[in-house]
């Protein structure tokens, strides 16, 4: 898995963060049955760079945690990508919401970065969470690798 880092703010990215972002991924990849062979864009903005991202693809002027971009749509049949790295799409997470949501959660950021990630990679496999039958299925699914990861609430 290659996973392009950007941080985009002053906040320190310490190198275990970056060992919690690749498990993360990797491990979202390897519960749903993904090959490694794919690149994620993950870039870490304020609070403020969040709702920018959010008003301009989603038309909602308001801050957020994360935003997710896939770049693979899973409705339709999949090209072969046999032999290449699949571009899976890109993740956005808020530093700022991060912070806030991991004491309003009673948490560790870490704990909160690590559900954001495996969040958003579960929309890069094409799940979402518009229907409560969805919301079930992707929120049992993150809530089980996080488990793994020893993440737990």
């Amino acid at each position: 898995m290659k996973l392009l880092f950007e941080n985009e703010t002053d906040f320190s990215v310490s190198g275990e963060l970056m060992k919690l972002f690749e498990r993360a991924a990797s491990e979202a990849l390897k519960y749903e049955g993904f090959s490694d062979n794919v690149e994620i864009s993950l870039t870490i903005v304020s609070g403020e760079e969040i709702r920018k991202f959010n008003k301009k693809f989603r038309g909602i002027d308001a801050e957020t945690d994360v935003l997710s971009f896939p770049l693979i749509d899973f409705e339709g049949e999949l090209p072969d990508f046999s032999g290449h790295v699949v571009p899976l799409g890109d993740i956005i997470i808020s530093i700022d919401r991060a912070k806030q949501q991991s004491i309003e959660y009673n948490h560790s950021l870490e704990r909160e970065l690590g559900f954001l990630t495996v969040h958003s990679m579960l929309h890069l496999m094409g799940y979402d969470h518009m229907t409560e039958e969805e919301e079930r299925v992707m929120f049992s699914k993150q809530r089980e690798i996080l488990d793994i990861m020893g993440l737990k609430r």
